[in-house]
């Protein structure tokens, strides 16, 4: 049997988590630890464990943690789980910054702990199909990327009170809670890029920013751009990818494309076929067939069942992070960044 924790319910994404652990076969869902008491003990009550009110106590009484806090708290919390020496499930970004990123990193490795961070995107069967296309050539070389993802609670007058906008909890804006998904899928997809441009803007008045693009430049001369937004109402696109052999083109990946697109998610045209026509995948996403965030607890668990290394790892959430950090540097000087890895 495997145990795990939820280390607090401050993101929504432990409801999913603690969903998924208490429909897997051989994990128990043990404890819930949350600073804040009340929302702890709801969490423990809704999902029929137990809240404890000491970290190292409900630590050190699993196997692995789930930490889903306010972004700050990661470190902290990774931190006290690998001194512990449990295993790390944690949600992204993996912390507010590389500094923060880099303890993560030391804590993790002089402790010699399995750690998983966390990015859906990589379970979503549209990732492995548009991985598939661009590594078997079917699109030829692939000149430009464009990734858009968002959502559109900013659009909830209540949204401005939540912790995701303080930028003291959160650490950024739509840029990093947002865009930091994008920046995984390139990184997983195409490598790292050499460096970006950026810009974003706070067109909702919030305290961090809403809006956000940034175009990243690979060795190659391949292009890449990442689109997000907390007032993304509707996007029938989310993902673009342009070759000299091919365009895919892809919906339902987001929360803009969920709801509003039926089928059809994933279309390709062929520039080297005669027939100047659409191609239509029945590859349906992740997000669409439904339970997308339990996706992540499932393969955290499931590594730990089997004695694998986790399927994506700390290594993963430095690189991504990292893209970002250094569009964030590159808004603040207005001119092109190196990427850099802290």
């Amino acid at each position: 049997m495997i145990r795990v924790a939820i280390l607090s319910f401050a993101h929504y994404h432990a409801n999913f988590w603690a969903e998924a652990f208490g429909t897997e076969p051989g994990v128990k869902l043990e404890a819930v630890w949350d600073d804040n008491i009340g929302r702890g003990r709801e969490a423990a009550a809704k999902y029929a464990t137990r809240y404890e009110a000491d970290l190292d106590t409900a630590i050190a009484a699993v196997d692995g943690v789930a930490i889903c806090s306010e972004t700050v708290s990661h470190v902290t919390l990774a931190e006290a789980a690998a001194r512990l020496g449990r295993a790390i499930l944690c949600e992204k970004p993996l912390a507010t910054n590389l500094t923060g990123a880099r303890q993560i990193q030391a804590a993790v490795r002089a402790a010699g702990v399995p750690f998983m961070q966390s990015f859906p995107k990589r379970f979503d069967p549209i990732s492995h199909e548009l991985r598939r296309l661009i590594s078997s050539g079917e699109l030829g070389r692939v000149g430009m990327v464009r990734i858009r993802h968002g959502h559109f609670y900013g659009l909830d007058p209540d949204f401005g009170s939540r912790w995701y906008v303080n930028p003291a909890l959160s650490g950024g804006g739509a840029l990093l809670d947002e865009g930091v998904h994008a920046a995984d899928f390139l990184c997983w997809t195409f490598g790292m890029p050499e460096s970006v441009v950026a810009t974003s803007s706070s067109a909702l008045g919030l305290a961090v920013e809403d809006q956000a693009v940034a175009v990243y430049s690979y060795a190659d001369g391949m292009v890449a751009e990442i689109a997000t937004s907390f007032s993304f109402a509707a996007g029938d696109t989310s993902i673009e990818i342009y070759g000299s052999r091919g365009t895919a083109l892809v919906s339902g990946v987001d929360l803009a494309s969920r709801d509003i697109t039926l089928s059809g998610f994933l279309r390709v045209f062929r520039t080297d076929q005669p027939a100047r026509e659409w191609r239509t995948s029945d590859v349906v996403p992740q997000f669409k067939r439904g339970q997308f965030h339990h996706q992540n607890a499932l393969g955290f668990v499931r590594a730990l069942k089997s004695r694998q290394p986790p399927p994506v790892g700390l290594d993963d959430g430095i690189r991504a992070l990292a893209l970002i950090e250094s569009a964030y540097s590159a808004i603040r000087s207005g001119q092109r960044e190196r990427i850099a890895l802290g």
